[in-house]
C-alpha cells in the first residue's frame, strides 16, 4: 500500500509539472470581443467554398472573448499543411499559403490567409476495363461510358469513389453479385502534374432468383402472397426487385414487420425467404366528426382479415349523423391472379334528411375493382335497390338495378395536405324498365380537379362538376339518390347541403336531370399549421341546357393542416340572390 501512494504521488507530480509548463510557455494575452478567419482563393471559386467548408478556427482559440495569442499563431504556422491537406483530394498538390494577424482598434484579431492553389493535376489516361461473363453488358458498357473522370479532367478524389461505387454497385443491381476490382489505382505524377487511372472490374458470374419462401404462421394462402413478388425463380437477382416486392407487401395494410432475406446462393440461385408479422385481424376504429353538410357525426369503422384463411376481408362502417345515417358492409375476394384486383360484395342501408328529400335505401352492391397502374383505375357493377324518397310532397318507392362503370385517376403529390395534383372521376350507370327495375335511365357524371402551386407559398384549385341524365318516364319516377342537386361544402358555397335545384309548383326543390358547379380557391399557407383562403363557387341542378340559373357564393376560410387532413372553416356569401345571406361550412378531411 505505501509503495502505491509513492506511486500515485510520483504521477501527479509529473502532471502538474506539465501543466506549469504549459502555463508559463503559452501565457493568455490580448483581449478581444470575436475572432475572425479570412480565406482568399487565387481565381477559384469553387476551391474557396471548399475551404470555407473545411478550414475553421478551433474553440480553444478563443475562452471567455480571450484570444490566445501564442495558440493562435501555432495555429496559423499549421495552416498550409491543413490547407495542403484540404486540397489534394480536389487535385491541387502544391497549394501555396501566406497568412497574417491583424488587429483593428476594437482589438478585433482577424487571421487574413491567402491561398494559391497552384496547377492542378490532369487526367492524362484512364483505362476501364470490364471482365467476366457480365463484360459486354449494355447497362455496364453505360456506366463506364459516363465515369465522372475523363481525359483532362483535373483529378477529383471525390468523383473517383463515386465513378468506382456507381459502376460496382451497377454490377450488383444487375446480378453480378461476386463484382469486385482486381485493379484500382490512381498513379500520380507530381512532378509532371499528371494522373492516371486504372480500374480492372470482374463482373464474376450472373445470379438468378432461386425458391422464395413465406414464413407468416401459415396464415395466408401461398398464392395470394406471390401476388406482391417483384420478382420470380430463375429471374436475375436484383435488390431493387426485392425492395419492390417489400413495398408491394407494406401497401396492403396486412403486415406490421417485413424481413425479406436473401440466402446463401446455390450454385447461380439465390433463394429468398420472407418473414411476416401479421397486423391484428380484428379492428375497430371509432370516429368523431362535425360538418355543415352532415352535422355532428359518430362512426365506427371495422376490418377482419383472412376469413377462412382464404385472404378474404370484412369491412364495414356504422354513421350516425345528424343528416345521414348508414349501415354499410364489405365482403372483399381478392383477385388470385391479379394483386391489384378484386370483387367486392356489398349491402347496406342508406338515410338522408335533407333540406330538400327525404330518402331510405336498402340494397346490395358487386364490384369488380382493377388498377391499370398507379394512377388509373376502374370498375365495373351492379347495384340493386329499394329506395323510399319524400321530395316535394311527393312520395317514390323504386326498385332498380343499376349497371355501369367507374374510373378514377389521381395524381397528387401528398393525399392528406396536397399542394400540386389532378384527379379525375368518370362513372356511367343506367338501369332498363324491364329487367328489375321500375324506370328507364342512363346517366353520366363526372369531376375534374386541377391544382397547382403558384408563387408566394399558395396554391390555386380549380373544379369542375357536371353530370347528365336521358330518361324516359316523368323524372319524379327516379328516386333521389340518382337526381342532381347543388350546395354545400364541396359545392355551391353559401347556400345549404343539396339545397339548389329546380323547383316545384309550391317553390319545393325537387332536384334535376342535369348539374354544374365550378370552383376556384386561392389558398395561401401563411405557417407551418396554419393558411387562408379566398374562393367563389358557381353553379346549379337544372333541367334544360336552354334555360337554367346559376347561384354563385363567395368568401374567405381558414386552414389548419392536421395530421387527419386539412380542417376548413369558411364563411360563404351569396351573389345576385334575393337574400343575400352569410353562411358558415366547416369541414375535415382531404379536400379533394
Amino acid at each position: 500500500t505505501y509503495v502505491s501512494l509513492i506511486a500515485g504521488f510520483s504521477i501527479f507530480m509529473r502532471h502538474f509539472l506539465v501543466i506549469f509548463c504549459f502555463l508559463l510557455l503559452f501565457p493568455v494575452s490580448g483581449s478581444a470581443d470575436s475572432l475572425r478567419l479570412d480565406l482568399q482563393v487565387a481565381g477559384n471559386k469553387e476551391l474557396q467554398e471548399i475551404l470555407e467548408t473545411a478550414i475553421s478556427l478551433p474553440a480553444v482559440l478563443i475562452d471567455k472573448s480571450q484570444v490566445h495569442i501564442r495558440w493562435l499563431k501555432h495555429y496559423q504556422s499549421q495552416l498550409p499543411e491543413l490547407i495542403r491537406d484540404a486540397l489534394q483530394p480536389y487535385g491541387y498538390f502544391d497549394s501555396q499559403t501566406k497568412s497574417r494577424i491583424d488587429q483593428d482598434d476594437s482589438k478585433e484579431y482577424t487571421l487574413r490567409v491567402k491561398i494559391n492553389p497552384g496547377e492542378p493535376l490532369l487526367i492524362t489516361r484512364v483505362e476501364l476495363e470490364l471482365t467476366g461473363p457480365g463484360d459486354s453488358a449494355p447497362q455496364l458498357r453505360d456506366l463506364v461510358s459516363a465515369f465522372p473522370l475523363q481525359v483532362n479532367d483535373v483529378l477529383r478524389q471525390d468523383f473517383y469513389e463515386e465513378g468506382k461505387v456507381a459502376l460496382k454497385q451497377g454490377a450488383v443491381n444487375l446480378g453480378y453479385l461476386d463484382a469486385n476490382f482486381q485493379q484500382h489505382q490512381i498513379r500520380v505524377h507530381r512532378e509532371k502534374h499528371q494522373a492516371e487511372i486504372v480500374l480492372h472490374l470482374d463482373t464474376g458470374v450472373l445470379y438468378h432468383f432461386g425458391e422464395t419462401t413465406f414464413k407468416d404462421e401459415g396464415q395466408y394462402p401461398d398464392r395470394f402472397l406471390r401476388r406482391f413478388m417483384a420478382h420470380c425463380k430463375d429471374g436475375v437477382f436484383s435488390y431493387h426487385k426485392l425492395g419492390q416486392t417489400r413495398i408491394n407487401l407494406l401497401n396492403t395494410d396486412l403486415f406490421r414487420n417485413i424481413r425479406i432475406c436473401p440466402q446463401a446462393a446455390k450454385g447461380e440461385l439465390v433463394p429468398v425467404r420472407i418473414n411476416l408479422k401479421l397486423v391484428p385481424r380484428y379492428r375497430l376504429r371509432p370516429g368523431i366528426g362535425f360538418g355543415t353538410d352532415t352535422g355532428a357525426r359518430v362512426s365506427f369503422d371495422y376490418r377482419v382479415l383472412n376469413l377462412f384463411k382464404k385472404a378474404h376481408e370484412l369491412q364495414g362502417k356504422l354513421l350516425f349523423a345528424e343528416r345521414e345515417q348508414s349501415l354499410l358492409t364489405t365482403y372483399i375476394i381478392p383477385d388470385l391472379r391479379r394483386r391489384d384486383s378484386r370483387f367486392l360484395l356489398g349491402g347496406g342501408f342508406e338515410r338522408e334528411d335533407t333540406d330538400s328529400f327525404l330518402s331510405r335505401e336498402f340494397y346490395t352492391e358487386a364490384e369488380y375493382q382493377r388498377s391499370f397502374n398507379q394512377k388509373l383505375s376502374g370498375s365495373v357493377f351492379m347495384h340493386l335497390s329499394q329506395e323510399y324518397s319524400l321530395i316535394g310532397g311527393d312520395e317514390t318507392n323504386a326498385q332498380m338495378l343499376l349497371s355501369g362503370v367507374r374510373f378514377s385517376w389521381i395524381d397528387i403529390d401528398d393525399f392528406l395536405h396536397s399542394r400540386q395534383g389532378t384527379q379525375i372521376k368518370f362513372e356511367f350507370q343506367g338501369a332498363e324498365e324491364t329487367f328489375l327495375s321500375d324506370t328507364s335511365f342512363v346517366q353520366l357524371s363526372g369531376q375534374v380537379t386541377q391544382l397547382l402551386p403558384v408563387p408566394w407559398e399558395s396554391s390555386l384549385l380549380l373544379r369542375l362538376k357536371g353530370g347528365t341524365t336521358w330518361h324516359s318516364d316523368p323524372l319524379h319516377n327516379i328516386p333521389a339518390s340518382l337526381r342532381f342537386f347543388a350546395g354545400g361544402d364541396h359545392s355551391v358555397r353559401g347556400y345549404a347541403y343539396k339545397s339548389l335545384g329546380p323547383e316545384n309548383e309550391d317553390g319545393d326543390v325537387v332536384g334535376g336531370k342535369h348539374l354544374l358547379v365550378a370552383n376556384i380557391e386561392l389558398e395561401k399557407h401563411l405557417y407551418s399549421n396554419w393558411g387562408v383562403a379566398v374562393f367563389y363557387d358557381i353553379g346549379n341542378a337544372f333541367n334544360d341546357f336552354a334555360d337554367y340559373d346559376l347561384a354563385q357564393g363567395a368568401g374567405l376560410g381558414v386552414r389548419y393542416y392536421s395530421l387527419i387532413g386539412t380542417i376548413r372553416f369558411d364563411v360563404a356569401r351569396r351573389i345576385d340572390s334575393e337574400k343575400n345571406k352569410i353562411r358558415l361550412h366547416l369541414g375535415v378531411g382531404v379536400g379533394w
